[in-house]
């Protein structure tokens, strides 16, 4: 069982509590966000953090601490937990309240320590399917912990025996998924949604370490297109870069992992690599 950071105390696991007092139980007013070590070091560690407090600001819920008072929190929160690789969950949450819905002026942070979750390897070798939803995310610059739309769209995708729903707005265009962003794959070309997602840091490493090598275009994405893109792939923190290969019921290219979407999952796990033995070598 790990070691939490809860509202100044470092906690084990089964005894982290949050008063019932709290938005984030009475509203579902907060935020959060997610990250994951390699060679045991958080992975983008400033870059989340940025984001966190960005979330708060975006949603008008204070946030007292300092991007580096977060960081040494969640380092601390680390050493204090000995697993081989770790996912970290940060919230802040809104609060006790007066009158039970008017943000007060101490929010919680909460750090939150667990091992890595492994997925099925045929995921990343055969690729997966993924559904599309007529939903979008209230706010979505910020990662807020009201869910429930994701939770939803998530439990329809599940019922279609897919891993990952993707919101789509009134105009047709895919926005992002309920936990990673979309790249597609067409004539060579690489090409993401932009506007109304929360920009993953996943997200903007793949486009960082792919400028050079592919050309890159950050622009809406039709479902229309969506359909007959070449390749699909998602990113996110934990299951870092997934090939897709069935959209509803459309396959996807030939319904294999593509030739463009491989060769950046390989970039990919080269810059982690090199970045945990940096770490290492420090």
């Amino acid at each position: 069982m790990g070691i939490y950071y809860i509202d100044g105390t470092f906690v084990s696991a089964s005894e982290a509590v949050l008063p019932v007092s709290d938005l984030a139980v009475l509203r579902g007013y907060g935020v959060f966000d997610f990250m994951r070590t390699y060679g045991g070091r958080p992975f983008q560690l400033k870059a989340h953090v940025k984001r966190l407090r960005n979330s708060a600001h975006l949603i008008g819920l204070s946030c007292p601490w300092s991007l580096q008072e977060i960081r040494d929190i969640v380092e601390e929160t680390l050493r204090r937990n000995d697993y081989l690789e770790s996912n970290i969950r940060l919230l802040i949450t809104g609060g006790d309240s007066d009158d039970s819905i008017t943000p007060g002026t101490q929010p919680r942070l909460l750090v939150m320590i667990s091992e890595v979750k492994t997925f099925p390897v045929h995921w990343y070798t055969a690729g997966v399917k993924i559904i599309t939803k007529d939903i979008t995310r209230f706010i979505p610059g910020a990662k807020s912990i009201d869910y429930i739309r994701a939770i939803l769209a998530l439990d329809d995708a599940k019922a279609q025996h897919a891993v990952e729903s993707l919101y789509v707005d009134s105009h047709d265009n895919i926005l992002e998924g309920t936990t990673s962003n979309l790249f597609v794959v067409s004539d060579g070309n690489v090409v993401t949604p932009a506007e109304n997602i929360l920009p993953g840091i996943t997200r903007d490493v793949v486009l960082e370490i792919t400028t050079s090598s592919f050309k890159i275009a950050l622009r809406s994405v039709t479902k229309k297109e969506l359909f007959r893109a070449d390749e699909v792939f998602v990113t996110s923190s934990n299951k870092e870069i997934l090939p897709v290969i069935q959209v509803d019921d459309q396959q996807i290219g030939n319904g294999k992992p593509g030739k463009v979407t491989v060769q950046i999952m390989d970039m990919f796990k080269a810059y982690t690599q090199e970045y945990a033995k940096r770490i290492a070598a420090e």
